[in-house]
């Protein structure tokens, strides 16, 4: 069964579903006893393994965007162990109860060939190790949402005003990337906006990951709109519900969001990860902002300045030498899953943006433009 959906981001749908997969702990407390099943291999790890683990999420990610590799047929589980390196994959059985056998079986082979130093059986509502990640899951087509960012059909292209910004006209549309750029432009230009460089193209990766770039996208949550924003956040932008649809005000709105997040967490960052060299700091708190945007500001900041939470960069911040700027911003997540309603789901989201913009810049009309530039 091939199973689309425009948005990718609907906290009822799909990251919840995810969340009940993989990390099937709720809100656990910090205080909670973390010495049992698939918490007590993530606590015991040790902080050098999430070396290489941003690219590795990023490969097995691809392959269910792409449906190709091991997901080119979509009824199978792929697994892959606390690096993210690919384990072996299973074929479905007829049923979830079939499928979880297969699992726990498969599990505990590779644990018995030496693949993985331990294994924790998965149940309903109970993670297991080696984590596993279905093939047949929502997720957006990013050769169709490309198409509809750059307007290739007339539908696709838009024009209107939106408080003080006026973009293209009925005689002449516009696309999403040219309005994205107009929007950006505009506010960087008024100075209502302090953001790294690459954010303008991590935006578009956003756009295409949240709503296919489908005007109308609209969550099981009630999130709206080509960027899924929430009617208290589209409120808090000063937008009324007859706007809430409206795709420049949308952008505007996102962009604002974004800024308000840099500005609560940029202190805390500085403060842990100031002394990185320039570029690898713009890269990591990129980063960050899209988990922000994903999980809110308060559980990043928390992930930087928590007694508890912040233990894992505190480490990377000391040993930052040894590690990418992905593997730090996955690492600090990856070490406190099942903590503060944290998943494998945050790092799925800030993984699959990732790609998008890569395919964006991939793409003949942007790879040789500003745009695409920064790296």
């Amino acid at each position: 069964m091939n199973r689309k959906i425009g948005s990718l981001r609907q906290p009822a749908l799909f990251f919840i579903l995810l969340l009940q997969a993989f990390s099937a702990t709720g809100a656990a407390s910090q205080d909670e006893s973390e010495n049992d099943g698939w918490t007590s291999v993530i606590r015991n790890s040790p902080y050098w393994v999430s070396q290489g683990v941003y690219q590795n999420i990023q490969t097995i990610r691809s392959w269910v965007l792409a449906e190709n590799a091991y997901c080119s047929e979509s009824e199978r589980h792929i697994l892959f162990d606390m690096r993210g390196r690919f384990l072996g994959w299973i074929a479905d059985g007829p049923d979830t109860a079939s499928t979880q056998k297969k699992l726990n079986s498969t599990r505990q082979s590779l644990h018995e060939r030496g693949e993985v130093d331990s294994w924790v059986a998965g149940s309903e509502g109970q993670t297991g190790y080696p984590f596993a990640l279905a093939c047949d899951q929502p997720h957006v087509n990013l050769p169709e949402a490309l198409a509809r960012y750059l307007g290739t059909l007339p539908a696709d292209r838009l024009w209107g005003r939106w408080d003080d910004l006026s973009f293209a006209s009925s005689d002449q549309p516009g696309n999403l990337h040219d309005a994205l750029l107009y929007v950006y432009n505009t506010r960087q230009q008024q100075g209502r906006l302090d953001l790294p460089a690459a954010m303008p193209r991590y935006l578009a990766g956003q756009l295409l990951i949240e709503s296919g770039g489908q005007a109308r996208a609209h969550s099981a949550a009630n999130a709206r709109g080509i960027l899924q924003l929430s009617p208290s956040a589209l409120s808090d932008c000063g937008l009324k519900p007859e706007n809430y649809w409206h795709r420049l005000a949308q952008i505007d709105c996102a962009l604002r969001l974004t800024n308000q997040n840099a500005r609560n967490l940029r202190p805390a960052f500085d403060a842990r990860f100031g002394h990185l060299p320039e570029d690898k700091q713009d890269r990591l708190f990129t980063l960050l902002l899209i988990q922000a945007y994903h999980g809110g500001a308060a559980r990043v900041q928390a992930l930087l300045e928590d007694d508890i939470l912040a233990r894992p960069a505190a480490y990377f911040a000391e040993h930052q030498e040894r590690f990418t700027a992905g593997d730090i911003a996955f690492g600090i997540v990856f070490h406190n899953l099942g903590r503060d309603r944290l998943g494998l789901a945050s790092l799925y989201y800030v993984a699959d943006v990732q790609l998008a913009t890569e395919a964006l810049c991939r793409n003949p009309r942007l790879k040789d433009t500003d745009f695409c530039q920064w790296n």
